[in-house]
């Protein structure tokens, strides 16, 4: 699947996509308050992405042969609704933005969806990001304010299956 609109490119990732992921990732974590928070690296990004068993997807945008732009997704299954493509993170360089790229992005990945048989896609964006929301609610999607965020760390499992022994 390839999309050009105004010399932008929208491909799937490549392994020498990683670095310029990696940078996007990271504006990201500093858009959202959070740039300590990135404990990855490009080699596990490389690894989980594009070694063996490849657990997540990667769309790019490209203008003039620079990445401005990703959509990262994986497959997750709903017992209710089956199978659904959950868009990670869509990111845009700041530079970039403003000019559709996300959209475009946006609507690849919906594509993609569909090419792999998914009943639909979800997603989660912060309550104070505004631009985001108003982005979405372009889409028509649902927003659900029952759901709460769990996780547990790597550190969390590692000491709650240690005491158990």
């Amino acid at each position: 699947m390839t999309a050009t609109q105004n010399t932008v490119t929208i491909r799937p990732g490549t392994p020498d996509d990683v670095p310029a992921m990696m940078r996007l990732v990271r504006e990201l974590a500093e858009y959202e308050k959070a740039p300590n928070e990135v404990e990855n690296t490009e080699a596990q990004m490389l690894a989980d992405g594009f070694g063996p068993n490849p657990v997540y997807g990667l769309l790019v945008a490209e203008v003039g042969g620079e990445v401005v732009g990703i959509s990262v997704y994986y497959y997750r299954y709903s017992t209710w609704k089956g199978k659904r493509l959950y868009l990670e993170d869509i990111v845009v360089t700041e530079q970039q933005r403003g000019k559709q790229i996300g959209a475009m992005l946006m609507e690849a990945t919906m594509r993609v969806s569909l090419e792999k048989g998914c009943n639909g896609m979800v997603w989660q964006v912060l309550d104070w990001n505004e631009p985001a929301i108003r982005f979405y609610k372009r889409y028509n999607a649902s927003f659900d304010g029952e759901w709460v965020n769990v996780s547990l760390s790597r550190s969390q499992i590692e000491a709650l299956v240690a005491s158990r022994k």
